[in-house]
Parts: structure tokens; sequence; C-alpha cells
């Protein structure tokens, strides 16, 4: 769903906390794109895997739906934020990254935090991309 002013769209992914939240699943101005933190749902069903790898191929699945709504695609983005509440948890989501990102090789930062807004939540992950700019 796209919604907002011409020099800026705001792109949902369906999930009901966004308007209650008050923010959008990413922002399109011109050719940038801001994906929001994501965290691992399955919207679909409204439920959290339990396991870390799964919650990132959820966030990056999202992704995708996201890019396509923009204009874009996967390989359009430059700039990963990767948070994650476990030190453990770095080795299996970088591997999900690898397995996703290995051929487009964005920036990319990954960090241990205490916590994110819910418990099962295991990782968030924000990105940055530029429509048009694929190699």
């Amino acid at each position: 769903m796209r919604e907002g002013r011409a020099d800026r769209r705001l792109v949902s992914s369906g999930s009901p906390f966004e308007r209650s939240y008050g923010y959008s699943r990413a922002l399109v101005r011109g050719d940038e794109v801001l994906i929001a933190g994501t965290t691992g749902y399955d919207y679909a069903r409204m439920a959290m895997p339990k396991d870390v790898a799964e919650q990132t191929r959820n966030i990056y699945a999202t992704f995708v739906e996201v890019m396509k709504d923009a204009g874009g695609e996967l390989s359009d983005i430059v700039r990963l934020r990767t948070f994650v509440t476990d030190a453990a948890d770095c080795e299996p989501v970088l591997k999900v990254q690898g397995e996703v990102f290995g051929a487009i090789r964005p920036a990319a930062t990954i960090v241990v935090v205490s916590a994110l807004l819910k418990p099962e939540m295991k990782v968030e992950i924000e990105a940055e991309a530029r429509l048009g700019r694929r190699e």
C-alpha cells in the first residue's frame, strides 16, 4: 500500500503496528528508500518464530516486498543495520545475510543490544536503498 505526498511516499507491509505506533515500513523520497527497523514476524500469520535464522529470513522476505512496492529490488539496498539481543545469534543472522546479500554486499553493521521491544524479538534490521543503483 502506498500513501503520502508526491515528494514522499509511504510503504506499508500491512503490519497493524505501523498505523497504531505511528510509523511506516518504508519511506520513499526520490531515489532513496529508508526501511524501518523490521523484526521477524510472519505477517500473514502474525506469528514470531523462535529461531533467529527464521526471524532473519522473514525480515528479508519483508524487505523483498517493500522494495518491490518502492519500485526496486534487494540489489538496490546499500546499507544494513542489524541489532541482535544475544551475541550467540550473530553467526546465524550473518549466515542468512550472506545467503541473501552475498552478491550484493551492502555496507553493513551488526550490534548486540540489551533488548528489543518484545522478548520474542531476537533480531531487528533496518536498511537504506538507492533505486536504480544496481550493477
